[in-house]
């Protein structure tokens, strides 16, 4: 097994890719690293691929994979953590604005500080207002949803602890979430560390104000799934429960002071004239749904075959033939 795998996903790179691979080899070389370089290649349209073949034929730790087509980032990631094999999985960019310098800090806090996840921090950006506005609003937005006081959730310059990588799923635009990912999953050491930040040289970016509504909804789910997904009821149920009594209790409150007025020959309006009466009808049959969907989804989460797939951290006095 390698001491590092350097994980870069990539989208008409080609011509960053040479000064990259270099400059990740003659930082492995110093340090005395083994490590493997996975290059992945999102379906890009330029010459990617033919100078990736070139880089591999020079370097035999340059290990690949084409997608047919562009994925996403998250797919690139995911694929590279199932083919990483080394203790320590570093994440980067293939823009050049992430600098391999940082690798050895990086991966000294995952041996030697037991970190799970350290996210790089690109304290000082080069980027324009219209991206570094967004990010400040999303990052804090993921803190406060998430809990977990990280300065720059986006940053493309991570390192992980191999458990870590093995042990979640990213899709989507969940490449944002992965310390969110982790922690659900039961990685709770989540450091970060001060990195550089430099221009972009070759190229211009992917991505596009689309990322941030995209990124926010991802957030929605990975909180309702993370805190929910194996009791479903918890919440629908608890959103039908109170609709239908508010309903309810209104309804009744309605009806309740008809009868009084009559009884004391009051004038009254009819329960059925009064807006107050629809609203109170929407809350009982929107209540009645609710706990239905709650029902449905708690019986396709009991069936479901991950049901009791939880996260085991260490195992003492089994046969491993006897307990997976």
């Amino acid at each position: 097994m390698k001491d590092i795998a350097v994980i870069v996903p990539l989208l008409d790179e080609e011509e960053s890719l040479p000064e990259l691979e270099s400059w990740i080899s003659k930082v492995m070389d110093e340090h005395g690293f083994s490590y493997e370089l996975l290059l992945i290649d999102d379906g890009s349209k330029d010459n990617s691929w033919e100078v990736i073949l070139g880089l591999r034929e020079r370097n035999p730790n340059v290990r690949a994979i084409r997608f047919r087509r562009n994925y996403g980032k998250s797919a690139a990631l995911d694929v590279g953590f199932r083919a990483a094999d080394a203790r320590v999985i570093i994440t980067m960019d293939a823009d050049l604005q992430d600098s391999p310098d940082e690798i050895p800090e990086l991966y000294k806090k995952i041996t030697e500080e037991r970190y799970d996840i350290v996210s790089g921090w690109k304290k000082r950006r080069y980027d324009p207002l219209s991206k570094t506005i967004p990010t400040k609003l999303f990052n804090a937005v993921t803190r406060k949803m998430s809990g977990i006081r990280l300065h720059d959730f986006n940053c493309g310059l991570k390192a992980y602890r191999r458990e870590v990588v093995k042990n979640i799923e990213v899709y989507g635009e969940m490449h944002r979430y992965i310390p969110v990912l982790a922690k659900w999953a039961g990685f709770r050491r989540i450091g970060e560390q001060v990195v550089a930040h430099r221009p972009r040289k070759y190229g211009t970016t992917k991505f596009g104000m689309s990322r941030f509504i995209k990124g926010f909804l991802d957030l929605l789910s990975i909180f309702f799934v993370g805190k929910f997904s194996k009791r479903p009821m918890h919440f629908f149920g608890t959103l039908g429960v109170l609709a239908f009594f508010f309903g309810f209790a209104v309804a009744v409150w309605l009806i309740v002071e008809k009868l009084v007025a009559i009884s004391n020959d009051l004038p009254y309006r009819n329960v059925t004239d009064q807006p107050l009466f629809f609203l109170a009808l929407i809350a009982i049959v929107v209540g009645v749904q609710l706990f239905m969907t709650g029902f449905l989804a708690e019986m396709l989460s009991r069936n479901s075959e991950d049901r009791n797939n939880y996260q085991v951290a260490d195992k003492v006095g089994f046969y491993s033939a006897a307990v997976s």
